[in-house]
């Protein structure tokens, strides 16, 4: 039987954060869903909708606070507001570099600073930071992206073991293509420099950004309500890993990467292997 919780789900406007929002409501959880407009294609007794700018550290403190009226408690945060951004080193703006980190870095720290205390109080809660295959490796084009996602992974590894005495547990979610308008619509994309236009015609077919999309087409990739059902799994269960891995070639992906930055790392003296 499923205890009844709540949760507080940013970006739950579309894609994942919808699943997420559908799938925690579908099991009796309370949910206070978050997004930019304050509004949402759901309506259900225990779904509470707010307007939330991830960027701003002081709206994220006043959303636990309202989560905490509505419901008396705050079990499980999950930062999932986010967005990729399609631009080469020498291509990203000043304002597109420091907007991304604000939302995809910078917003799941405030909020996770926000839940902290509320969590610590009750000596128990959940923090799910919502990765990808971007957080564990990195691809030409993507790189403000991945290194908002490598920021995150790591003061989510240091998060993890100073809350875990606490009785609070965290989560990094690493997926991998999920079939949302992440990569279509969702994308966002910096002025092209002619010099990368073969590099982009190597990578996504075409030079031209942004790529043309049909209204409401997606990426293709796993579908997010089975990845909404991973992690509700995993958060229902007593334990678990601190890096969850779902989607379909995840691992394959992530096993991969880690094999090519192993193979990097033998190639210098101080990792070779002794024996022989």
């Amino acid at each position: 039987m499923t205890i009844p919780n709540t949760w507080l789900i940013t970006g739950a406007s579309s894609g994942l954060g919808l699943a997420l929002t559908e799938r925690a409501l579908a099991a009796g959880h309370r949910v206070v869903a978050t997004t930019r407009q304050g509004a949402l294609p759901a309506q259900h007794p225990l779904l509470t909708v707010v307007r939330l700018d991830p960027a701003d550290r002081q709206q994220c403190r006043r959303i636990v606070e309202e989560a905490q009226k509505v419901a008396g408690s705050l079990d499980v945060v999950v930062n999932n507001a986010g967005y990729g951004l399609v631009g080469a080193a020498e291509e990203l703006s000043e304002e597109e570099a420091r907007a991304i980190l604000d939302v995809d870095l910078l917003g799941p720290l405030w909020l996770t600073q926000a839940a902290l205390p509320l969590m610590r109080g009750q000596g128990s809660g959940h923090i799910v930071q919502i990765s990808s295959t971007g957080g564990v490796g990195a691809m030409p084009m993507l790189g403000l992206y991945n290194a908002a996602k490598w920021g995150l992974e790591g003061f989510t590894e240091a998060l993890a073991s100073e809350v875990q005495p606490m009785g609070i547990r965290v989560t990094l979610v690493e997926t991998g293509a999920m079939d949302t308008q992440w990569a279509t619509s969702g994308m966002q994309f910096s002025a092209p420099n002619a010099a990368y236009d073969e590099l982009r015609e190597q990578l996504f077919g075409t030079p031209t950004v942004p790529w043309p999309s049909e209204p409401g087409a997606t990426g293709g990739g796993t579908s997010p309500d089975d990845v909404a059902d991973g992690i509700l799994a995993h958060i229902a269960a007593d334990d678990g890993p601190l890096r969850l891995v779902l989607g379909d070639g995840t691992a394959d992906q992530i096993r991969m990467v880690l094999d090519r930055r192993q193979q990097d790392y033998a190639t210098q003296p101080g990792f070779q292997s002794s024996a022989g």
